[in-house]
């Protein structure tokens, strides 16, 4: 047997590509009850999975034609920070409006893939494919980000911490798109993000943790904690988000007994997934060392 020759005619099955013009279009090449018909942004993790063979599609919608429509940078009339479904990766490492209302997204871009990939990878595509070791999704539950969804029925918004549901799993119907991301203006608000990865070509990070805190009058307020590629979807702590709030800042940390609280809560409260990046004892290791790195990080940004 020619498993190569398989494979090849696995890859070679034909399949309907549609190139829509508007979102309403769009949204009627979808199908909520087939699994096998799926919107295609940047297309970065949907050819990977057919070259695969894990996914062989029955029908493509592609969203390029959208593009101009969903793929701006802008704010609203309440200074809330929008990101159009169809903006590129690219587009958000280079955008004067990201790096001055959510810098933390500037100073992550670099780190995540690469020049060619970020081209074409677009923010919805990021949100709806659900993967647990992308990072914009964990950034962006940091952020409290908002999500807008169109479909048939109209349109509705979730944030993204209820957008995703688990393993490459959200609460996406088949025949709904995200058409945008809304991030609030927060005065007094700090973030950042680290992952561990050992940086080659084709590692996926062991490890992401993004929070951010409001900070006022020399002390945090409220804090969001949230750990990503080590677990099945982006994960608050809310006992690290307790530990953090009313905290007295000192220069750029917190007092020990503080920053020990955090570092218990990241361990004991999450459940860390083992797989090809490390154990999860592994990784709930290196999660009660990077979270104190990333509240550093934060308070110097």
């Amino acid at each position: 047997m020619n498993r190569g020759n398989d494979r090849l005619e696995n890859l070679l099955i034909p399949f309907e590509l549609l190139e829509p013009r508007t979102l309403p279009e769009a949204l009627s090449m979808l199908a909520d009850d087939d699994t096998a018909v799926r919107p295609m942004g940047g297309g970065t993790a949907l050819m990977l999975m057919m070259k695969a063979a894990v996914f062989t599609p029955r029908r493509l919608v592609s969203l390029r034609a959208l593009a101009p429509a969903l793929g701006g940078i802008a704010l609203d009339e309440r200074g809330a920070l929008c990101l159009g479904g169809m903006a590129t990766l690219s587009s958000l490492e280079h955008s004067a409006l990201v790096k001055t209302h959510a810098s933390v997204i500037t100073r992550a871009m670099p780190q995540l893939s690469n020049v060619r990939v970020r081209h074409v990878a677009t923010v919805g595509g990021a949100l709806a494919h659900a993967d647990p070791h992308m990072d914009l999704p964990t950034i962006l539950t940091a952020l409290d980000a908002r999500v807008q969804i169109a479909g048939p029925g109209g349109s509705r918004e979730l944030f993204v911490d209820a957008l995703i549901t688990g393993y490459y799993e959200t609460a996406l119907a088949g025949n709904e798109l995200i058409t945008g991301v809304a991030i609030d203006a927060v005065p007094g608000r700090k973030a950042a993000y680290i992952k561990c990865t050992t940086r080659a070509a084709d590692d996926w990070p062991a490890l992401g943790v993004a929070l951010s805190l409001v900070c006022s009058g020399g002390h945090i307020e409220t804090a969001r904690v949230v750990i990503g590629a080590a677990t099945d979807r982006p994960t608050r702590v809310p006992a690290a988000e307790a530990a953090l709030a009313g905290a007295l800042i000192e220069g750029t940390t917190l007092a020990a007994a503080t920053l020990d609280r955090v570092r218990d809560a990241v361990a004991s409260q999450v459940v860390y997934t083992s797989d090809a990046q490390g154990s999860g004892a592994y990784k709930r290791q290196l999660a009660r060392v990077h979270v104190v790195r990333a509240i550093t990080a934060a308070l110097q940004a």
